[in-house]
């Protein structure tokens, strides 16, 4: 299979403009890496991994308005719907790409990122007063396991959730008087999401379903201090019942807040001046930090994925890092940084509209620091070539990945990282891994010519017990304080998109006089570049081939107001300023810009401002002659020397002027390139006596002589004046003398209009004026002819480019006044009938247009370039269909050349997705990757190529000694199909390659993970790591051993909880002794919390969290306290607690019973009867859970565990077991905390280890299978065999680690399942069944391209 590509067959369509305010910082960072922003009435998307430009989505103009430009797109995002599986029962979706897009007129457009079309628009009733109000912010909520809703903001204070099937609001909620700003989704529970208002409002939403009674509301008030001016404006304004969102109306009054990824119930939330710390499940704000003096306000918080910091975006383009101390939730600032460097910045400084983190990168780099060896560690934040003497200085702690991006159309990417001042290579020698591994760095790989599937990847060879260390999230016993930290920010990469709005639009299309600029007589060929003139005094150059902004340079202070090329490597611009004085005047500013050199030069420059100012420039097509219009002045011409100089002044009353286009090149025998060729003889027709339209290519042998001699020696153009006349001047040298046409017949001359453009080739001149008239004559022969259009006044006229062969010369493209344009040949009878008069395309309007001169076969289609209103660039194909005529469409193809492949395999269709995503599962040889680089003259000569054809590709896979599943035929199928990516070098990057030989042979959840992180199934990744932790957990369990006998974990310094006296880790004020060793001793790379299953990591969270609370008061505060205590076990800081509730408190009562029951001597069964009557009756009528306190004075555990489960506080229960319960007990609670995840909050990752640490493997089995994912299941067994194999084997012998017998490694060992069990065999046999499907699939689909 092979991708077969034409030259001309990969245009990207369009270039966006630069974001806005207007945009309301409206951007999204899928966990795929891929970079979605709103910028003007279209969506940017950017592979952020490469800083490539992958599409732009244009939205189209409302229905009612189909000519008027499109709303600003103010918010974007990304579906989180992973890369579904069930290709058995559904055909293949691109639900992993749908993106939500929200605008300023109310309407919600559900994009396929694939297809590039709008799947489903979500809007209010036309005629409801809520129609047209401006969505403020998105987000995607989870109602059941395979449904997801989307909630917006519209107008000030309007929530709405839309079914995302029909397209119908199924529920609404008017926060009336409340400005809304920003919306977020809980990453605990997918079904929990808040809204923030700007006066401190925070509401709290629960969906239970689709329904309409299905939504569960809180409100909170978060005590802000804010703006009273502002505010005051605020209650203005709604008042006068205005509909505006909160980005219209305040855009610089930015209010925001994140979820915490590591603490569940914690908000992070910042008004202009004031960050805040709230606890949903408290009701309050923990703690509060205002800004110092000096700072700007604040744009957004940013709280990092895998450690206590804040990362703040502040108006002024700052960015400041927050601390958390330690055993409190209260941040302090410690480092501020520019997001906008001093040096290379234009003046006045742009702004930065939005920021945002990335959270693919994170989730691999969790993996990389789990499963690569001690001396690799730190290598995957250090680039490769850094020195080791500076990695024994600062040992890379974390590092981040942050996006910004400002309004003069620039994305930068930033890498954030956190070091510490230690020796790492001596902290890893103390580590309590023991692995005999070395460092294998890029140089290593390259230098050594041996087959480095075999050798150069495995790290040597590492003990059986490391699979286990490895997965059980080792750090370093150098415990790190942030103390002890520096924050460092550098810049990595930047995408340079158009600057700035596009005033106008200039096309280089050089003649045979035009010399290439390094002298010579060699003709300077077309090239695919186009120039822009913005608002801001830049002019961009867009390479139209690669779809991306070759050079920007910044030549005036004020608008570029008309642009011109001087043959192909140098450009002509002008601009004008007004002089406030008495005298008045204008200060006219021209420049040539030199491409090669960048160097700018002023010519014409005067002492003191001129009466009128320039109006346009007109350049011919050699580069050699500019003229010169004022605004009612003369016409200067000039010759474009190395000093450019005037040659004369005409006083005549111009319109307009045009210079000759070059001529229809012809081939000539044995010369130098097409590009220099001409035709030897233009095509004739036979009339020559009617004026009819089928005249205008006629041509005679003046024609033929004025192309083949006149061209090498003079230029000529065509003018209009004011009073109708026509003529045509030629320019000689340095005299200027008449063409001496033949005229046109008196009444061809216009009454009724002025000649307001023209378009003048060899013969012919087409005229169009300000009544739609348009009218075109043979200045050779005399013969003319003309139409109306029936449209407005005409502002541009172009001639398409004609090649040898073409059938017509006469095709032009026209721009009216209104904005549109169509394109009309002007070589058929009826040019009206057989045009292209609607709007080619809806949401913009035309400002500038021109043919793109870059076509040298008849065969091609025309490309015409358009810069709209909504300051995009874009390129429309226009192709001559002999019988319908023309045809115009937008292209939505790769575009012809990027620097870099695209390695984002999440874009790749879905089959070819599947195929990648199991071969990285099943375990490819590292060396597969580098043959992607065989084109690279670096790396030639200094890898091993895999040959892909002439050996059996299953050789590619790695040996490993799990049982054999699904058809083994089935890998070598699918790397026939993935070769041509491989080839192209699209499925990984250098850097993941590196990652992936790192985790290749360290086990197979090691390889699930990796693949679920690249695919951006951060939950996913999650589980596998923490998987061999879960499966250690039931092996201990079954094995009944103490637990500090099994070192299957790198936090052995942990000590067990069971065999620890009680009152030994409490103190009478609630704090854990436990608190000074770091919660780096257990797995916590911050999202991991998401996963927390064991008993010491479950109750080390909660005693951290108790100092949070200390300080509160209020009785719901203390009656929370006093649940947080009594969970862990510390009762006697409960009941010191309960006593201090003084007589006059509602709890009175009720804290003394419980003080009294915590604090007596329990007798037996009378007072043990008491005590579950009394509960019971309390926990009928009260909701504050004080029966289970009871429950726990008598040592009722399992009944209290069970209540406060049925009370929906599943984390307390679980703590609660953690801390009393043990063996069985504790995994009856797993287990039932397991089917309310899976069927409630419909997370199968977190349901399926909790399953797995309960031992209840068969459910877990029984999850995957009813989530249609076979592919897993199969996974899922064979990482618990290869776990299992390595625990036992540690169990039943800690010196001398052997593996059991697993006859033939033909079967599975899986603890508690037989592996002759139905569901077993079932797995393997649906598992061959999803392989076969996905082969026929893959054949079915041909390879693309982003």
């Amino acid at each position: 299979m092979s991708i077969t590509r034409s030259p001309l067959d990969y245009w990207d369509c369009m270039l966006p403009g630069p974001s806005s305010r207007n945009n309301g910082g409206s951007v999204d960072y899928s966990t795929s890496g891929l970079l979605a922003y709103g910028a003007g009435s279209c969506v940017t998307v950017v592979d952020a991994r490469s800083m490539q430009l992958l599409c732009v989505l244009p939205m189209p103009a409302p229905s009612t308005y189909p000519i008027a430009l499109a709303p600003f797109v103010t918010s974007v995002r990304w579906a989180p719907q992973p890369l579904r599986r069930d290709i058995l029962t559904h055909e293949p979706s691109n639900s992993h790409l749908h993106l939500a897009v929200g605008d300023r007129q109310g309407r919600i457009a559900l994009w396929d990122f694939r297809l590039r079309v709008v799947l489903l628009w979500m809007e209010f009733d036309p005629s409801s007063d809520k129609a047209k109000l401006g969505v403020q912010d998105l987000c995607w909520v989870r109602a059941r396991a395979d449904s997801w809703l989307l909630a917006s903001i519209s107008g000030p204070s309007l929530l709405a959730l839309w079914n995302t099937s029909t397209g119908r609001c199924i529920w609404k909620y008017d926060a009336s008087l409340e400005l809304l700003s920003c919306i977020r989704r809980d990453p605990f529970d997918s079904r929990h999401f808040c809204a923030l208002g700007l006066k401190g409002f925070l509401l709290s939403l629960m969906v239970l379903g689709d329904g309409d009674d299905d939504v569960v509301i809180k409100e909170h008030r978060i005590p802000t201090v804010g703006d009273s001016s502002e505010l005051q404006k605020f209650e203005r304004d709604v008042a006068s019942g205005s509909n505006a969102p909160a980005l219209a109306v305040f855009p610089l009054f930015v209010a925001r807040f994140s979820f915490s990824p590591q603490w569940r119930f914690i908000l992070f939330v910042t008004f202009p001046k004031e960050l805040f710390v709230f606890d949903l499940q408290y009701e309050t704000s923990l703690s509060f930090a205002g800004l110092p003096r000096g700072c700007n306000k604040f744009l957004d918080v940013l709280p990092d994925p895998d450690n206590d910091v804040l990362y703040c975006a502040h108006l002024d383009g700052k960015l400041s890092t927050w601390k958390r101390k330690d055993g409190e939730q209260v941040h302090m600032m410690c480092t501020m940084e520019e997001l906008l460097p001093s040096i290379g910045t234009t003046v006045p400084s742009p702004s930065v509209l939005a920021v945002v983190l990335s959270q693919s990168e994170a989730t691999l780099q969790n993996v990389g620091k789990l499963y690569s060896d001690p001396h690799d560690a730190s290598s995957f934040a250090l680039d490769s070539d850094a020195s080791l003497d500076s990695w024994h200085k600062h040992c890379f702690v974390s590092k981040t990945y942050l996006i910004s991006i400002t309004d003069d159309g620039k994305i930068w990417n930033w890498l954030l990282t956190a070091e510490g001042a230690i020796d790492a290579l001596k902290n890893v020698k103390n580590s309590s891994i023991t692995a005999d591994s070395s460092e294998v760095t890029v140089t290593d790989r390259c230098s050594s010519s041996v087959d480095t599937s075999t050798h150069g990847y495995e790290f040597n060879a590492v003990n059986e017990s490391e699979l286990v260390n490895r997965s059980f999230g080792h750090k370093s016993k150098s415990v790190h304080t942030y103390a002890d930290l520096s924050f460092k920010i550098s810049l990595v990469a930047q995408l340079h998109l158009l600057s700035s709005t596009i005033t106008t639009l200039a096309v280089p299309s050089p003649s045979l006089m035009a010399t290439l600029a390094r002298g010579g007589n060699h003709p300077a060929p077309a090239v695919p570049l186009v120039a822009l003139g913005t608002q801001n005094g830049t002019i961009d150059v867009i390479d139209v081939y690669a779809n991306a902004l070759a050079a920007s340079f910044s030549v005036h202070n004020s608008i570029v107001r008309g642009l011109r090329w001087l043959g192909n490597s140098r450009l002509v611009s002008f601009s004008y300023a007004q002089v406030n004085e008495k005298a008045g005047g204008y200060n006219n500013k021209l420049v040539v810009t030199c491409l090669r050199s960048g160097l700018n030069r002023t010519f014409r420059v005067l002492q003191k401002p001129e009466r009128a100012p320039v109006r346009a420039l007109r350049a011919s097509s050699s580069g050699r002659y500019l003229l010169i219009l004022f605004r009612d002045a003369p016409v200067e011409v000039w010759a474009m020397t190395k000093s450019p100089m005037m040659l004369r002044s005409l006083a005549l009353p111009f319109t307009v002027l045009e210079w000759t286009l070059p001529t229809v090149p012809r081939p000539v025998q044995n010369g130098p390139s097409s590009q220099s060729s001409f035709s030897s003889k233009e095509r004739s027709t036979g009339a020559s006596n009617s004026a009819s339209p089928t005249h205008a290519s006629t041509s005679d042998t003046k024609t033929t002589s004025l192309e083949g001699s006149t061209e090498d020696t003079s230029e000529s153009f065509a003018f209009a004046l004011v009073n109708g006349a026509l003529g045509v001047f030629e320019v000689h040298g340095r005299r200027i003398r008449d063409f001496r046409p033949k005229w046109p017949s008196s009444s061809f001359v216009s009454s009724d209009g002025l000649v307001t453009a023209m378009a003048y080739r060899l013969p012919h001149v087409v005229m169009g004026d300000r009544s739609g008239n348009i009218r075109w004559w043979d200045v050779t022969s005399g013969l003319s002819s003309s139409f109306n259009t029936h449209r407005e006044g005409i502002r541009r006229i172009k001639f398409s480019p004609v090649v040898a062969g073409d059938r017509s010369r006469g095709r032009v493209a026209v721009l009216f006044y209104d904005n549109t344009f169509a394109i009309f040949d002007l070589d058929t009878q009826d040019p009206l009938a057989n045009s292209i008069l609607q709007p080619q395309f809806s949401g913009t309007l035309v400002l500038e247009l021109d043919w793109l001169p870059m076509r040298t076969d008849k065969n091609e289609p025309l490309v015409l370039c358009i810069a709209g209103a909504d300051s995009s660039f874009r390129l429309i194909e226009v192709t001559i269909d002999r019988k319908s005529g023309l045809k115009s469409q937008p292209r939505t193809i790769k575009e012809r050349f990027r620097p870099m492949p695209i390695c984002s395999p999440v874009l790749l269709p879905t089959p070819h997705a599947l195929a990648l995503r199991m071969i990285l599962q099943l375990g490819i040889k590292p060396s597969w990757f580098d043959t992607c680089c065989e084109t690279k003259e670096a790396m030639e000569s200094q890898i091993t190529v895999v040959a892909s054809s002439a050996t059996d590709l299953r050789s590619c896979m790695i040996d490993t000694d799990l049982p054999p599943i699904g058809d083994s035929v089935v890998p070598e199928l699918l790397l026939k199909v993935l070769e041509p990516y491989r080839r192209e070098g699209c499925i990984l990057d250098e850097e993941r390659a590196r990652l992936y030989a790192a985790v290749v042979n360290k086990g197979a959840a090691a390889r699930f993970a990796f693949a679920a992180a690249v695919f951006g199934e951060s939950s996913e990744a999650l589980f596998w790591v923490q998987l061999p932790r879960a499966l250690s957990h039931l092996m201990k369990r079954l094995a009944k051993k103490p637990h500090h006998k099994v070192s299957v974990s790198a936090s052995a310094s942990v000590p067990d909880l069971g065999d620890t006296p009680m009152l030994s880790r409490i103190t009478s004020t609630g704090k854990s002794t436990l608190e000074s060793e770091k919660r780096d001793n257990v797995q916590s790379y911050g999202r991991f919390e998401l996963m927390a299953f064991e008993q010491e990591e479950l109750w080390q969270s909660a005693n951290e969290r108790i100092p949070w609370h200390e300080k509160l008061e209020g009785e719901e505060a203390i009656q929370n306290r006093v649940h947080e205590l009594v969970s862990v076990g510390n009762l006697e800081a409960a009941v010191s607690l309960l006593l201090s509730t003084p007589p006059e408190g509602s709890y009175f009562y009720v804290n003394a019973l419980r003080a009294v029951a915590l604090s007596s001597a329990v007798s037996r069964s009378l007072h043990e009867l008491a005590v579950k009557v009394v509960a019971a009756n309390m926990v009928r009528t009260d909701k504050s859970l004080s029966g289970t306190h009871l429950l726990c004075a008598v040592g009722r555990y399992q009944e209290a565990c069970s209540q406060l489960q049925d009370a929906g506080c599943w984390t307390d229960a679980a703590t609660l077991a953690a801390t009393h319960l043990k063996g069985s007990d504790y995994a009856r609670v797993l287990q039932r905390w397991a089917d309310h995840v899976l069927r409630t909050e419909h997370n199968i990752w977190r349901a399926l280890l909790l399953y797995v640490a309960a031992g209840a493997l068969q459910e877990a089995l029984a999850a995957l299978r009813d989530a249609q994912q076979p592919d897993t299941a199969a996974m899922f067994l064979l990482a618990c065999h290869e776990i299992n194999i390595e625990i036992s084997s540690k169990l039943e012998n800690s010196d001398e680690p052997s593996k059991p017998s697993t006859e033939d490694g033909k079967s599975f060992i899986l603890p508690l399942l037989n592996p002759e069990h139905e569901d077993v065999l079932a797995v393997s046999e649906y598992y061959g069944q999803y392989q076969r499907k996905l082969v026929h699939l893959c054949m079915d689909s041909s390879p693309t391209f982003d």
